[in-house]
């Protein structure tokens, strides 16, 4: 049973990190650019569109899909970076957490 105890205490060692790390990220925010930074886009840690920047030289009736399609570019960088954040944050929150049974780097193995 002290096994059991000491693996109960990393989970819920665990589950604290991870509540810190999911406060943390979405205190975050990170910003894409497309078009030498004519579009940018501003995320939340966690993924959620916080502001939009647009260049007044694209605010034409005739550029309407160049800056539709700057706007999806900014948006994917952004994202990109969002997704490299969160995964250089889920490394430290799962540090040292050595859960016995459950394999993978640090003892512990995600499903997915």
């Amino acid at each position: 049973m002290k096994n059991l105890a000491s693996m109960m205490k990393q989970a819920q060692q665990m589950q604290a990190k991870m509540q810190e790390m999911q406060a943390k990220l979405d205190a975050m925010t990170v910003e894409g650019a497309s078009g030498g930074g004519m579009v940018k886009v501003t995320l939340s840690g966690k993924g959620d569109l916080k502001k939009l920047s647009v260049d007044p030289s694209l605010v034409d009736p005739e550029e309407r899909e160049v800056m539709e399609d700057l706007i999806v570019a900014a948006h994917a960088d952004a994202k990109q970076k969002v997704e490299a954040m969160m995964s250089e944050e889920m490394q430290k929150a799962t540090a040292g957490i050595n859960i016995p049974g459950m394999g993978g780097p640090g003892g512990f193995k995600l499903p997915f």
